[in-house]
């Protein structure tokens, strides 16, 4: 691809290479191949289901390791309110459907009631009298715009999202509530919250008001920091004959590339166990012991996996190419049993060196457990059992546009996915000597996304990398947990918050 000395200078500036871009672009002439999954992960077969009366010991070995383990909940942040309020936005434009109604009819059931109230008074306008006159309009102007409270454009995390007695709370600081209970060494709770650049100041803002309240009332010290998704990691878009789309002023267009960018971010934390949740995804304290419990069971199964894979590498380093059938064995049992990972074809046939070699480089990796809720048709990505690229098969969180939907053989181990994953990944960053990894290495490029889009009227494509736990973590250890469905309350849409879980109780 031909650019110019200003292609070249812009290009430089966002922090990539040119032969960067022209990868991408060859992206978008050959498209990113379908990824081979074999089968459904299902209960028995690749997602594990703890007993009851397992809980309490699970919970009891996390605790006991906690305090000797840097622990950091990590906040993806940054997506705006938009979709949130797209029937309300809708509505604004005159086109009300029976989801504003819902909206109006319990608007006093809504945690930001009060303060719409408030925004509405401060230029001589009155709520109550505005909703009984039917001015749909006015009230949609001062909830969703500058107007008022501005919702339609804030960040998720900003929103007041549930009632208490004391007053209501956003999203950040349910997840302050939330890490003090199992995201704490020693008292010491870290949260890191990636944010979008114009709204970091909110952000800290409220972290600064609030957060001296919360400490006392949770008896813990809060280590709040946060980061913008990196300038590098945005991706060129073209024109739809792959040709680099322009500006009105004749600049290249980059776009940021989804969750997928967030990997950079993550690897610059440097935690052993980090819990990644997404911002929405938060309920009322009244039922908040079952995310407790479960986030703690699966940092406990994340610590038993990785002490026995710290245990099979000290007995594999120590003996050297001399290592014993018994341990290859272990190892291969290790793989099948715990970490869901079956060997390439041909694999038997190696020699002991050869065996050896793909033993070490597959115990050398990052750790995930992922929690997996039965699926009731919500959007996410699936558990599978896929094809890597080395031959070997393991678990992999796929979504739709991954798997090609017109070969038959292909949709139908889709259509038997009977989980998904809501982004409840506890993560183990560090190797048993304590070295941070290197999580860029760990990727599948080709498991990007090309989506369609439009600039001033203009159609173009752009590019999304590997997303955060799908292809940006494809060459980790997994296992995938099954978690109860009430761990999974996310708000997609405004009425989401007049749901039962996001009401007082």
């Amino acid at each position: 691809m031909q650019f110019s000395k200003q292609d070249h200078d812009q290009i430089l500036a966002q922090g990539v290479t040119p032969e960067q871009i022209d990868k991408q672009i060859q992206y978008f002439v050959n498209g990113f191949p379908y990824l081979n999954v074999i089968k459904a992960a299902t209960i028995g077969d690749g997602i594990v289901r703890i007993n009851e009366d397992q809980l309490p010991d699970y919970i009891h070995r996390f605790d006991a390791a906690a305090h000797e383990r840097d622990l950091v909940k990590f906040v993806p942040a940054s997506g705006a309110a938009t979709r949130m309020f797209k029937s309300l936005f809708a509505a604004l434009d005159g086109k009300s459907d029976k989801s504003t109604d819902e909206v109006f009819a319990r608007l006093t059931d809504f945690a930001f009631y009060e303060d719409l109230k408030a925004a509405m008074a401060a230029k001589g306008q009155d709520l109550d009298k505005a909703v009984a006159a039917n001015e749909r309009q006015t009230v949609l102007r001062f909830l969703l715009t500058e107007e008022g409270l501005e919702y339609g454009s804030l960040p998720k995390g900003l929103l007041k999202f549930h009632r208490y007695m004391d007053g209501p709370r956003t999203p950040v600081e349910e997840h302050l509530v939330e890490g003090a209970a199992y995201a704490n060494s020693d008292g010491l709770v870290k949260i890191h919250f990636t944010v979008s650049p114009e709204h970091r100041d909110r952000f800290e803002k409220l972290i600064e008001e609030q957060k001296a309240d919360y400490e006392a009332w949770l008896g813990v010290t809060f280590d709040i920091s946060f980061s913008e998704q990196k300038k590098s990691t945005d991706t060129i878009s073209v024109n739809p004959d792959n040709s680099p789309f322009r500006n009105a002023d004749g600049s290249l267009l980059f776009r940021p590339a989804g969750h997928g960018a967030l990997i950079e971010n993550l690897n610059d934390i440097d935690a052993d166990i980090v819990f990644i949740k997404n911002i929405d995804n938060v309920v009322p304290d009244d039922i908040k012991e079952q995310t407790i419990t479960y986030k703690k069971v699966l940092a406990a199964v994340l610590l038993d996996a990785q002490q026995q894979i710290a245990r099979l590498q000290g007995l594999l380093e120590s003996q050297s190419s001399d290592v014993s059938e018994g341990y290859l064995a272990e190892a291969d049992e290790l793989f099948r049993r715990t970490l869901f990972t079956l060997p390439p074809d041909g694999f038997d046939s190696l020699s002991k060196e050869g065996k050896l070699a793909y033993f070490r480089k597959k115990l050398d990796r990052p750790v995930r457990v992922c929690g997996m809720v039965k699926n009731v048709g919500e959007p996410g990505g699936g558990p599978f059992w896929a094809k890597n690229q080395d031959g070997s098969v393991s678990l992999q969180v796929v979504e739709s546009a991954q798997i090609d939907l017109a070969d038959g053989d292909q949709k139908a181990i889709f259509d038997e996915a009977t989980h998904f994953n809501p982004v409840d990944l506890i993560c183990g960053l560090k190797d048993h000597h304590g070295r941070k990894y290197d999580l860029t290495n760990y990727r599948d490029p080709l498991t990007g996304f090309i989506t369609a889009k439009s600039k001033d009227g203009k159609d173009l494509k752009a590019q999304e990398l590997p997303g955060l736990w799908n292809g940006a973590m494809a060459d980790w250890n997994t296992i995938f947990v099954e978690v109860p469905l009430i761990t999974f309350n996310p708000v997609k849409t405004v009425n989401d918050l007049l749901r039962k879980e996001h009401q007082p109780s």
